[in-house]
C-alpha cells in the first residue's frame, strides 16, 4: 500500500504516489426533475477550457411574465471535496428553489490540491460573471434570460462555500457587477480563521491545529491564517461589502461558530459597513448539520429563516 504523503482525515488523503482519496462528498446526483418538489435542475458548462460548470435549479409553476430572485451558491467541503452535483447539496437546494421560489446556480469550482487556492476563487468570480452577463443579454441560458430577476441576486454557502460567498460580495462591492443588483448572502457556517483566537476557540486546539493544516494544504502559498481570504478582520476593505443584508447561522457545537459570531461585530461595529447583519445560532448542532439531515426540526428552521430572507426583498 503507498504511504500516505498528506492525511486530512475525515476529508481527503494525498498518497507519496500522486494518489488523491477524496473521504467524503463523492457520490453524485443526475440532474433531472426532482420528482418531490417539482424543481428542474441542468448542468450547464461556463467555460469548457477549465472545466467550469454550475448546476442550476429551476422552482415549478413560474409567471411567463413574472421574473423571481436569483441565488448563487457555493458549496463547501473545505476547498477539497464535495461537487454542484453532491448528494450533500441535493435536497437541500431542491426545498430552498421550491420554499423561496428562486432560481439557484450551483457553482462546481475546481478543488485543491490539484488546483489549489485561489482557483476556487477565481472559478467562482468567472461564475459570477458567466450570471451577470445575462442581466444585459449577452449569455445564452434561457433559464436564466427568461426567468431570473437581476436586480435581486443573492450569493450563498457553506463552510468553505459561505467563504466563498463572502469574498465574492467584497469583489461586487469593489468592482461591481453591471446590471447586477447583490441584495445579500447567506453564510452557513462560515469557514473563517485566524492566527489570534478568539473567545472559547482556545478550548479546542485540535481543531485550530486542524484548520490550520487544511488551510495551507489548499493554499499552499497563502500567507497563514491571517490572509484575507480566510481572516475577513484583516481585510481594510471590509467596508466595501457589495450588499445591503447578510444573514449568517452558525450551529452550537460547531468550532467555528465563534469566527460567524464574530463576522456581525466586524461587520456592524468596526468595517464601517452600513448594512444590516442578522446572526442565528442553533443550539445543540453540528458543522452544516442541516445538509445531513434537511428536514429536521433545527433544519426547518434555518430554510424558513433563509426563504424569509431570500423574499425580503419583494415584501
Amino acid at each position: 500500500m503507498a504511504e500516505i504523503q498528506h492525511d486530512l482525515f475525515p476529508l481527503i488523503r494525498v498518497y507519496k504516489d500522486g494518489r488523491i482519496e477524496r473521504l467524503m462528498g463523492e457520490g453524485v446526483v443526475p440532474a433531472e426533475l426532482d420528482p418531490e418538489t417539482g424543481v428542474q435542475i441542468k448542468d450547464v458548462q461556463i467555460d469548457p477550457t477549465i472545466n467550469l460548470s454550475a448546476r442550476l435549479y429551476l422552482p415549478k409553476n413560474l409567471d411567463p411574465v413574472q421574473k423571481i430572485s436569483l441565488f448563487v451558491y457555493f458549496h463547501g467541503g473545505g476547498f477539497v471535496i464535495e461537487s454542484a452535483s453532491s448528494t450533500s447539496y441535493h435536497k437541500h437546494l431542491n426545498l430552498v428553489a421550491t420554499e423561496a421560489n428562486v432560481i439557484i446556480v450551483s457553482v462546481n469550482y475546481r478543488l485543491a490540491p490539484k488546483y489549489p487556492l485561489p482557483i476556487a476563487y477565481e472559478d467562482s468570480w468567472v461564475a459570477v460573471k458567466w450570471v451577470a452577463s445575462h442581466a444585459k443579454g449577452d449569455g445564452h441560458e434561457p433559464w436564466l434570460k427568461d426567468h431570473a430577476d437581476f436586480n435581486h441576486v443573492y450569493f450563498g454557502g457553506d463552510s468553505a462555500g459561505a467563504n466563498i460567498s463572502h469574498n465574492m460580495a467584497i469583489r461586487v462591492g469593489l468592482e461591481k457587477l453591471d446590471g447586477v443588483k447583490l441584495d445579500g448572502i447567506f453564510l452557513a457556517c462560515p469557514y473563517f480563521w485566524g492566527i489570534d483566537l478568539i473567545d472559547g476557540e482556545a478550548k479546542n486546539l485540535d481543531c485550530k491545529n486542524y484548520i490550520e493544516k487544511l488551510w495551507a494544504f489548499a493554499h499552499p502559498n497563502s500567507s497563514g491564517l491571517d490572509d484575507l481570504l480566510i481572516n475577513p478582520e484583516k481585510d481594510p476593505k471590509l467596508s466595501s461589502l457589495g450588499c445591503d443584508k447578510v444573514l449568517v447561522y452558525v450551529a452550537g457545537k460547531d468550532p467555528l461558530r465563534y469566527r460567524g459570531l464574530y463576522y456581525k461585530e466586524l461587520l456592524l461595529e468596526k468595517s464601517g459597513w452600513q448594512g444590516t447583519a442578522e446572526v442565528v445560532e442553533i443550539k445543540d448542532e453540528e458543522h452544516v448539520f442541516h445538509l445531513f439531515a434537511p428536514k429536521s426540526e433545527n433544519a426547518i428552521v434555518v430554510l424558513k429563516k433563509l426563504v424569509s430572507f431570500l423574499n425580503q426583498s419583494k415584501a
